[in-house]
């Protein structure tokens, strides 16, 4: 975010070939439009995450500066778009009380002037769609397959998720772990110790590099659990349910929004403990939930890009128009 913007404006060449800008909010657009020159096209900024809502890590301090970052990117913005109603919600909830904190010169003129030009809308999804997309069962006497498809970081809370298959054993219960996801810095320890403690369950341990045979884990997955702390969205919880995973997730962040509404009371959970009650239930009678599973797969077919785009392109034609209509 303090560097982005002087990355970019030396790889661009002029901007009076663009039509538009498009930007996610990791980038100071008021600095990026300042430093490109009198001409800039028309830009839209996209939202999938926001420095004034975003949990810090243990230890950490939070740096004001980013939150204000994000509200001068929405001023210099002619369109902002969320990524959620739920991440556009908590956006406007906490912006005046960001301002708030101002000692003096509070603008709380901003709120109605970066609402009066924002909006939702929810990422395209790629999935490609075998014929047959419901979930195969296990092979007989195999037990269910458990999927972690999220980043490795703390944010995603992996420690209430292996403390979950935890009370699992100690139940008795058996399954297999998929423990999948990307990870840009330091493996956290929370994964390093899963690797010995859950060493019978493990059947992949790390990032998947191939998108193909990720595809395939998903394919064989029976479950995929969440229990994130932050989550505007949930692409990876997405593609797990079109391809064939029962999830269990938090009642909380977007996947109340995600999850239409009929299948709220089966597969959201509302604390830790239930969310193990849940799970347990799951591994023993996962079978009963065939039908469901599929309906809800068939679900997520409305995040597919071929039904998304023509909002999209929709957005990005008016803005083009606009533009060469003041041009002129």
């Amino acid at each position: 975010m303090r560097g982005a913007a002087l990355y970019f404006v030396k790889k661009i060449p002029s901007l009076k070939n663009y039509d538009g800008l498009i930007t996610s909010d990791l980038m100071s657009l008021s600095d990026f439009k300042a430093l490109c020159g009198p001409f800039c096209p028309p830009s839209m900024v996209y939202f999938h995450e926001n420095q004034l809502t975003y949990p810090l890590a243990p230890g950490e301090s939070r740096d004001f500066q980013f939150g204000f970052t994000d509200i001068t990117t929405c001023l210099a913005a002619d369109r902002i778009l969320f990524n959620s109603q739920t991440h556009f919600d908590a956006f406007f909830s906490k912006l005046p009380v960001y301002l708030n904190m101002m000692p003096e010169y509070q603008p709380k003129w901003v709120v109605d002037e970066i609402r009066s030009k924002a909006d939702v809308l929810h990422p395209g999804c790629h999935f490609p769609i075998p014929e047959n997309i419901s979930n195969a069962l296990p092979e007989e006497d195999l037990p269910p397959l458990i999927v972690w498809n999220h980043r490795w970081e703390f944010d995603k809370n992996p420690a209430g998720f292996f403390n979950a298959l935890d009370k699992v054993l100690e139940r008795g219960l058996n399954f297999r772990l998929a423990l999948l996801g990307e990870n840009f810095q330091v493996v956290p320890k929370e994964f390093i110790a899963a690797r010995e403690r859950f060493k019978n369950q493990i059947v992949w341990y790390g990032y998947e590099a191939s998108r193909d045979k990720y595809l395939k884990w998903l394919m064989q997955g029976t479950i995929v659990i969440s229990t994130a702390r932050q989550e505007n969205f949930g692409i990876s919880v997405v593609e797990a349910i079109r391809y064939g995973c029962i999830p269990l997730l938090p009642n909380r962040l977007s996947y109340p929004e995600i999850i239409p509404k009929v299948f709220h009371g089966d597969f959201l959970y509302k604390d830790q403990t239930v969310l193990v009650e849940k799970l347990c239930f799951l591994i023993q009678n996962y079978s009963q939930f065939t039908e469901k599973q599929q309906h809800l797969s068939m679900a997520m077919e409305r995040f597919a890009w071929e039904n998304m785009i023509d909002q999209y392109d929709k957005i990005l034609k008016n803005m083009a128009f606009n533009f060469n209509v003041f041009c002129k």
